[in-house]
C-alpha cells in the first residue's frame, strides 16, 4: 500500500471515530478543508508539515497517520498460545489475550483435572475476574462464599481477593477466565 493511501485511510478513519466534521477538523488543525478532504481521498500528497498540522490537531502522534493499520482481526490457535502450569500441573491455563495499550483484559482458557484445586492468589486491586464454564463443575471460593458453577454458567467477582478453584467432579473442568483491570 503506497503512504498516500495509508494516510487517506487514517485520516478517515481517526476523524470520523471522533465524529469530526472536515471544518471542525480544519479549525482544530489549520489545514484547509479541501486539502483535508483531498487527503482523505488520496488525491493529495501531504508535506511532513501538514501531518504534523493534522495530527497535532487529532491529539495523536504524528506515525497514526502514516503506520499502515494493524489488523482488527488476530486469530490465536490453541497450539500457539502461551502455556503455564501450576506446581502440580494440574491447573493449566493458556493465554489467548494478554494486556496491552488498547486492551485492559487478559482471555484464558483454563483446565482442572478431576479431584483437584488451584489458590490463586490477588490478582491487584480493583481487578476483577469473568469466568464462563465450559465443561466440569467448578466450586468457586471466594470472600468466604462458595460458589457452584456448572456448563454455561458464568460469574465476575472481585479478583483483589484470594480465591480457590476446587473441582471434585468427574470431569475436567474447561473455562474461560477474563481478568479486567480497570483504567
Amino acid at each position: 500500500m503506497n503512504l498516500n493511501n495509508i494516510i487517506a485511510s487514517n485520516l478517515k478513519r481517526l476523524r470520523t471515530d471522533r465524529k469530526l466534521s472536515l471544518s471542525k477538523l480544519s479549525t482544530l488543525s489549520g489545514v484547509s478543508k479541501v486539502m483535508i478532504g483531498q487527503i482523505e481521498r488520496g488525491q493529495s500528497n501531504p508535506s511532513i508539515n501538514t501531518i504534523w498540522k493534522i495530527a497535532n490537531g487529532l491529539k495523536i502522534p504524528y506515525t497514526a497517520l502514516i503506520d499502515e493499520p494493524a489488523s482488527r482481526t488476530t486469530l490465536v490457535k490453541k497450539d500457539s498460545t502461551i502455556r503455564q502450569c501450576s506446581e502440580d500441573g494440574k491447573y493449566r491455563i493458556f493465554c489467548s489475550f494478554s494486556t496491552e495499550r488498547e486492551r485492559n483484559f487478559e482471555l484464558f482458557t483454563v483446565e482442572l483435572d478431576t479431584q483437584s484445586s488451584y489458590t490463586s492468589d490477588s490478582h491487584g486491586e480493583n481487578e476483577k475476574e469473568y469466568i464462563l464454564i465450559f465443561d466440569g463443575e467448578l466450586i468457586l471460593e471466594t470472600d468466604n462464599k462458595k460458589y457452584i458453577l456448572k456448563s454455561g454458567d458464568s460469574i465476575v467477582f472481585d479478583a483483589s481477593k484470594t480465591h480457590i478453584y476446587i473441582n471434585n467432579s468427574p470431569t475436567m473442568i474447561r473455562m474461560a477466565v477474563i481478568n479486567y483491570y480497570p483504567i
